[in-house]
C-alpha cells in the first residue's frame, strides 16, 4: 500500500445483492494498494418529508466525520472531472492534502445544504442522476481506475 488512507462516507445500506457485489469487488481492488474505510449512515426516516429527511441524513453524516477527514462530497452541482483528473486528484492529495481525503455520498434524495457548505470540494459522477447505491459503485470503480491510472496498470485504456 503507498497511498494515503481513504474514506466513504454513504447514506445508507446497499439492499440489492448486485450493488453489494459490485462494491465489495472494487473495494477489495482498492484495498491492494490503499486502506479504504467505509462508512454507513442510517437514512432518514421515510415519515419525514424529502427536505427533512435530508436535514437529519445531514446531521449523520456530519457526525461521522472525524477531525482528520477531508470532506469531498458528492453532488450532481459539483466539479466533473475525467478519469485522469481524478487520478491528479489523488495524487495531489496524497502529497499535499493535511488529513485523510473522505468522499460523502448522500441518500435517495440527495444531500443537506450543511453537508455541502462543509465540503472541501464538491465533485460529481455524472451528469445523470444516479441512484445512490448505483453511485456507491461507480464512485468505488472512478477510484480503483485513478489507481490504475497512478500506476500505470493497463485497467484504463
Amino acid at each position: 500500500m503507498s497511498g494515503k488512507p481513504l474514506r466513504c462516507v454513504f447514506v445508507g445500506k446497499v439492499k440489492t445483492n448486485f450493488w453489494k457485489d459490485a462494491a465489495a469487488h472494487y473495494t477489495a481492488r482498492i484495498a491492494r494498494w490503499r486502506r479504504l474505510d467505509c462508512t454507513e449512515v442510517r437514512d432518514g426516516s421515510g415519515d419525514l418529508p424529502p427536505e427533512q429527511r435530508n436535514a437529519q441524513e445531514g446531521r449523520r453524516l456530519l457526525e461521522a466525520l472525524e477531525p482528520q477527514d477531508l470532506p469531498l462530497v458528492l453532488d450532481e452541482r459539483g466539479d466533473r472531472l475525467t478519469s485522469p483528473q481524478w487520478a491528479e486528484l489523488l495524487r495531489s492529495m496524497d502529497i499535499e492534502a493535511r488529513g485523510r481525503p473522505c468522499f460523502v455520498v448522500g441518500g435517495a434524495w440527495g444531500l443537506d445544504p450543511t453537508v455541502r457548505d462543509r465540503a472541501c470540494r464538491i465533485l460529481r459522477l455524472s451528469d445523470l442522476t444516479l441512484p445512490h447505491e448505483l453511485a456507491r459503485v461507480v464512485l468505488l470503480e472512478q477510484l480503483y481506475r485513478a489507481e490504475c491510472i497512478l500506476r500505470k496498470v493497463p485497467y484504463h485504456h
